[in-house]
């Protein structure tokens, strides 16, 4: 009791005031204030209480911690975790994100969460590495974590995720038959990716560029944007201007950098890309881009979700890798 009283008045001395990290509905969340005893007093209270919950019908309380809020595939993990929330009826939930993609802000997500009571946490990771210290803290205290799109480094519950290699391997074929249609064999292509750390978008440019082994394309140097669109499409223009034939991006904002780059310059170049929003499926529609990975991101937080429940509750949580599947959207499949 006396480790409970203690652990609430710590987390009660949080202060809101670093806007790196907040809720997914844009409200404030509180930082990470209290030290690092504080967060630890706090998980293992968490832990105790989801033990309690499980008997007495009381509310799990369950954090979805995304790379950032700018893309509509987190919006779409959030509904997904929301829909499961519903249907459940015992789950206290809220969504937590830094406002662009950043190591430090993501850990700073994580100890608010820990710091908030939370007995499990919906991890999107922004590299595999950078989080671990804090994960196992919370983790070694009893937080149940459950990985969707992108896994840290440790050992979890379960990861819920797309087959990222496989998915870029097929977005590589999609580029090469659209290129050999129009009867081009080979020239320069480039990627656009997130960073050098994002096990998911690495992952897929390794797919990419297996496609092309054995062919007479020149792949080009990756550049990276870290998943901005304004930064996406600056480095788009600048591979225009150097002659590819065709441009890869890695995820929802070098998508829609490329895709726009390719409207400005007025250029025949094949883009191809990962995600499905309302912008990247308009410039499909509009022929700026050939084709687009479509994830299941919906899928992703509904089963993590109910995932993170069973593990509170003592009950199966299934394997330990789930492949939440992709589909490749292009003109024709949004007729």
């Amino acid at each position: 009791m006396k480790r409970k009283v203690l652990a609430a008045i710590l987390s009660m001395g949080v202060i809101a005031s670093m806007a790196g990290c907040s809720s997914g509905q844009k409200e404030a969340a509180a930082t990470t204030g209290a030290t690092t005893v504080a967060a630890t007093e706090a998980a293992t209270t968490a832990a105790e209480t989801a033990k309690e919950a499980a008997t007495s019908g009381g509310s799990h309380k369950v954090y979805l911690i995304t790379m950032d809020q700018m893309d509509q595939h987190w919006v779409n993990v959030d509904a997904g975790a929301q829909k499961a929330v519903k249907e459940l009826g015992n789950v206290d939930y809220k969504w937590l994100a830094p406002d662009v993609k950043d190591d430090a802000k993501q850990i700073e997500c994580i100890n608010n969460a820990v710091a908030g009571g939370a007995q499990a946490i919906l991890l999107a990771a922004n590299g595999p590495d950078a989080v671990t210290a804090s994960l196992q803290e919370a983790m070694d205290a009893g937080v149940k974590v459950v990985y969707v799109d992108s896994a840290a480094s440790l050992p979890a519950i379960q990861t819920l995720a797309t087959d990222n290699k496989a998915a870029g391997k097929t977005a590589g074929d999609e580029m090469i038959k659209a290129l050999k249609e129009k009867g081009i064999e080979s020239g320069k292509i480039g990627i656009v990716n997130v960073n050098a750390a994002t096990a998911s978008t690495v992952a897929r440019e390794e797919g990419f560029r297996s496609a092309f082994e054995g062919t007479k394309f020149e792949i080009l140097e990756t550049q990276y944007g870290e998943g901005d669109a304004a930064r996406s499409k600056d480095i788009a223009a600048n591979y225009i201007t150097q002659g590819c034939v065709g441009i890869f991006g890695a995820n929802e904002g070098s998508t829609v950098g490329a895709g726009n780059a390719i409207q400005e310059a007025g250029e025949s170049v094949i883009g191809v890309g990962f995600d499905k929003s309302d912008m990247i499926l308009q410039l499909i529609k509009d022929g700026y881009l050939l084709a687009t990975m479509a994830q299941n991101p919906d899928v992703m937080g509904y089963e993590g979700m109910k995932t993170a429940v069973n593990a509170l509750e003592g009950k199966d949580t299934g394997d330990k890798n789930v492949d939440t599947g992709v589909s490749v959207l292009t003109k024709d499949t949004l007729k």
